[in-house]
């Protein structure tokens, strides 16, 4: 399962998801760090990543037009990237089920999930 960082994330955040997600990209390292959440959304469908985002218009994308791609909205608000990481690395398993699901295009993961 590879995860597509939105760039609400922290870049640094890849490094200590590779173990656990291999092949997991930032939208910067990707050149994507200035692009419209439609080129975010079409290149994840494309290349098989799941998007891990804060903002709302991905939560709203998917449920207008499902999946691939699939979602993970963080609802954490603002906060250091610590406690993302350890969210999602304590969410390993749920999130793996996630991306085998084939009738779920979202997963909400914090305080509101």
């Amino acid at each position: 399962m590879k995860l597509l960082l939105d760039q609400n994330l922290s870049r640094h955040l890849v490094a200590a998801l590779e173990v656990p997600f291999p092949g997991s990209r930032h939208v910067a390292t990707l050149g994507l760090e200035r692009a419209s959440d439609d080129v975010v959304w079409e290149l994840a469908a494309k290349e098989g990543y799941v998007i891990v985002t804060k903002d709302s218009d991905f939560y709203q994308r998917s449920m207008v037009h499902g999946f691939p791609p699939k979602v993970v909205w963080l609802t954490v608000g603002n906060c250091r990237s610590a406690v993302v990481l350890q969210l999602l690395l304590t969410s390993a398993e749920d999130l793996r089920a996630f991306a085998q699901d084939n009738d779920q295009s979202l997963m909400v993961v914090g305080p509101l999930g």
